[in-house]
């Protein structure tokens, strides 16, 4: 039996009461199996766990030989954010709905863990974005982004200017809702719903998407993943902000910048052997499932 995984953090959905029996039972299974668990200090609160161990996302970083979470793609997109520095692999549990990065079904729960306890999975590493926002009174603020940052208004019915130049040379300047900037990962996250291609998890690119911009002509476009994207807002009367994964929002006003760029350490993120990505395109996104 593969002893790499000694001890395992578990991270569950943020304030969602539902998931105690499948954590408590994964910790269980995991036990039985001598593997050392802790729980995610917020976790514990929500499920009222009394016997594990708890300890917060820096501390798994640093303690655990694997991270698994056990909710949906948010609660995993909240992890990678988190323990990216700490180079500790992910695997997620799907309770969700959609579940394009969570693909272990609570049917299967016993069965897939004990293949990857006994090392029989398969790792992938995916990029991470980090932007930076360069606020015109001189102030600074940041955030890291595993599917997407979203420059965008604020206001239903009003359009925000922006300037966008990649690697320091002007792409063009667009008045619309806002602009997509994706991972291949993020490829099948909002950026889809914009219209944008779906890239293969593991390229080493970003596509931007523009967001209902009042010009027909703009496209989405696909470049390498080594460039560094800046988008400055205009003078505008409309509110604007930037979200990260569609959980974490900063606000902009007319003149700052936003850099946008791949961190240095990937996502490592594992899957059961026989994943395939297109097979779960299929299945999340019911292509041909008319035909017999």
């Amino acid at each position: 039996m593969s002893q790499q995984f000694r001890k395992i953090g578990l991270i569950g959905k943020y304030g969602d009461t539902g998931i105690g029996d499948t954590l408590l039972r994964l910790s269980q299974f995991l036990q039985d199996r001598e593997r050392e668990v802790v729980l995610e200090k917020n976790t514990a609160a929500t499920i009222n766990n009394n016997t594990l161990p708890t300890a917060g996302l820096d501390e798994i970083g640093v303690q655990c030989d694997l991270a698994i979470t056990v909710g949906g793609d948010g609660s995993l997109l909240n992890a990678a954010r988190n323990l990216i520095e700490y180079n500790v692999p992910i695997l997620g549990v799907n309770l969700g709905r959609l579940g394009f990065l969570v693909d272990i079904s609570p049917h299967e729960l016993e069965e897939r863990m004990d293949e990857i306890l006994n090392g029989k999975f398969e790792e992938e590493h995916r990029i991470l974005l980090e932007a930076t926002i360069h606020h015109k009174d001189g102030t600074s603020s940041h955030s890291d982004a595993f599917n997407d940052v979203v420059v965008h208004k604020w206001e239903v019915a009003r359009m925000i200017e922006t300037e966008t130049y990649i690697n320091g040379k002007f792409l063009n300047a667009m008045r619309s809702d806002g602009l997509i900037v994706s991972t291949p990962t993020g490829s099948t996250a909002y950026a889809l719903s914009g219209g944008g291609p779906i890239l293969e998890p593991d390229m080493d690119a970003m596509v931007l998407v523009p967001i209902c911009p009042h010009t027909m002509s703009y496209r989405p476009i696909v470049i390498d993943g080594d460039s560094e994207i800046e988008v400055i807002v205009k003078k505008s009367t409309a509110k604007a902000q930037v979200t990260c994964d569609g959980q974490i929002n900063l606000g902009l006003v007319s003149g700052d910048r936003v850099v946008i760029s791949k961190k240095r350490r990937v996502v490592r993120l594992l899957h059961p052997c026989r994943h395939s990505h297109y097979e779960t395109l299929r299945a999340k996104l019911h292509w041909g499932e008319h035909f017999s």
